[in-house]
């Protein structure tokens, strides 16, 4: 996909959202439930679409929050359920839709002390930290929660994710669940959807308020050594790209005495201010070098620098030495530190990566004598592992990740973009080197990886066969001009599909899979030899894409 002249620069003005005639959108336009890209559809993480092209109004949040309400009384949930947003400009909208049919319902539901945005790692915290108390007796009201947000897609995006007692993404069974009653709930015209008028449900007896932000920056010191990093000074610049952690930081640095610097505080539901990506969208991916230009252009006067994205589940690294860190090499640098540097943590504990993510993990994992568990791509595959303490880390390709409490507890069963951040400061005061450094340590003894994610343009019917190809059907033979060692359309940690394929080499392979919110089938490819062989590899693998669907019907 050819990189827009407008990479890495301010939007044109006239280009920025009008987010009147998004919010407008939201309740004029209704679904039509016949077509499939306008129906309640949960990908990785949950529900997103835009009000101008009918796939997240009104009517899909009304239904999803109905679905919910009945579901979680059918499971005997009856805890507070407690709810955040991020600062998109359609989070708000879906917020007040969604608070009506809870409090219409008499859930007990826990919403923000000032209407402030909320991260989601604030409310898997929240959840786990009710339902597991330290050293406590789980309660018999269980909680759970909902989190609204796009995550770090473009400003017209609206996401709506549900958060069961595990405190992390609802697994597949309860997604499906949630989505057959909401499309029925959207083909019936909403029948049966219970709701209030929406200040009315601010003063239900049922809904209260709770300061999510200092029972999070409180409970951080059991995650990260404060005392290391105040005491070595090192300069720390953090960028939250206009979302929810916004606040957090200056709540952080002055808690736990740290020499950090918001570098932006602006909050601004069209994202005006952001550089745009690669592809001439606006969107807010602290893993683009594009979308983090802003930071990149002051990295200097930091020794770490970090960014979120905005509802901080995704976290960005720069480093002094290598620029904006590839996702893959912090979650390499993470793992090794981490497992080396948590004597709390069970000697047993195991190392998670999604199979999409680097070898060089894996590489890392094995040094350490620690057991690597691969998943399909969605942290939801991490919950259980992080609930009970058998994994120390799970870490996704996309630059999501999440750890273990320094004493081997869970934190939080969501990705949480804040503590990777803080670790990067954490690990540079406490070895005396950044993770740009590191990385070129672990490469001067496991070699290099050279990793690249393509996205391919692909409309409904491309995805579909991409999703379902049957890996017996296959003759590929060679990769990259080696040997075809193994082909996987289920992951190795627990046999669920991948919902696409992986081919492995000795050297190298490649993944591709549809994505689950935009019209593209994501390439991923890996070289242990060179750019070069690399390049080999991704043209192998887009030659493979093109042969299984070719033979897609048509729409």
């Amino acid at each position: 996909m050819p990189v827009s002249p407008l990479a890495g620069h301010p939007l044109p003005p006239g280009q920025v959202v009008d987010l009147g005639r998004l919010i407008a959108a939201y309740t004029d336009r209704h679904p039509d439930p016949s077509d499939p890209a306008q129906r309640v559809s949960f990908g990785t993480s949950g529900h997103r679409g835009s009000s101008l092209t009918a796939s997240f109004n009104e009517d899909h949040i009304l239904a999803i929050t109905e679905a919910i309400c009945r579901l979680r009384k059918e499971q005997g949930i009856d805890g507070p359920l407690f709810v955040g947003c991020d600062t998109h400009g359609l989070s708000r909208p879906a917020f007040v839709s969604a608070l009506s049919v809870l409090a219409a319902h008499g859930v007990a539901t826990v919403i923000s002390q000032n209407d402030e945005p909320v991260p989601t790692p604030a409310i898997s915290h929240a959840i786990l930290t009710h339902n597991r108390p330290p050293g406590g007796t789980s309660p018999p009201h269980q909680a759970d929660g909902i989190v609204i947000t796009p995550s770090h897609n473009p400003p017209d995006d609206g996401g709506f994710k549900y958060n069961p007692p595990t405190g992390g993404p609802a697994d597949p069974a309860l997604t499906r669940a949630i989505e057959t009653l909401a499309n029925r709930l959207i083909a019936e015209k909403l029948a049966g959807v219970r709701r209030i008028p929406f200040e009315t449900a601010l003063r239900a007896p049922c809904v209260s308020r709770r300061d999510f932000l200092s029972a999070y920056v409180d409970d951080l010191r059991n995650m990260i050594d404060f005392e290391a990093i105040a005491g070595s000074g090192i300069r720390i610049g953090i960028d939250p790209l206009g979302g929810a952690s916004v606040h957090y930081w200056g709540r952080i640095a002055e808690r736990y005495r740290l020499n950090l610097t918001v570098v932006r505080e602006t909050v601004d539901p069209t994202f005006g201010f952001m550089p745009v990506d690669h592809d001439g969208k606006v969107r807010m991916d602290p893993s683009s070098p594009y979308a983090m230009a802003g930071l990149l252009t002051m990295a200097s006067r930091f020794d770490i620098s970090a960014a979120c994205d905005p509802d901080s589940d995704r976290h960005g690294i720069v480093s002094p030495s290598a620029g904006l860190m590839n996702p893959n090499h912090y979650l390499a640098v993470l793992v090794s530190y981490l497992f080396s540097h948590r004597p709390g943590w069970s000697p047993s504990a195991r190392v998670g990566k999604t199979l999409v993510s680097s070898r060089m993990i894996d590489r890392v994992a094995h040094a350490l004598g620690r057991e690597l568990v691969e998943v399909p791509v969605g942290f939801k595959w991490f919950v259980e592992g992080l609930l009970d303490g058998s994994l120390g880390f799970g870490g996704e390709e996309s630059a999501g990740a999440s750890f273990l409490r320094r004493d081997g507890t869970v934190w939080t069963t969501d990705k949480d973009g804040i503590v990777p951040s803080l670790c990067a400061a954490e690990m540079t005061a406490v070895k005396g080197k950044e993770p740009g450094v590191a990385y070129r340590e672990l490469e001067d003894r496991f070699g290099p990886f050279h990793y690249r994610r393509v996205d391919a343009p692909a409309d409904r019917a491309k995805k579909a066969a991409v999703g379902s190809v049957d890996p017996r059907a296959l003759t590929v033979t060679q990769v990259g001009g080696d040997p075809v060692v193994r082909i996987l359309s289920a992951a190795p940690g627990n046999g669920a599909p991948i919902g696409g394929l992986k081919v492995e080499t000795e050297f190298g392979w490649f993944a591709v899979r549809p994505s689950g919110t935009e019209e593209i089938v994501k390439i991923y490819a890996e070289s242990q030899k060179s750019p070069a062989h690399l390049e080999l590899i991704v043209d192998s693998a887009s030659a493979f894409m093109e042969e299984i669907t070719k033979k897609a019907p048509r729409p």
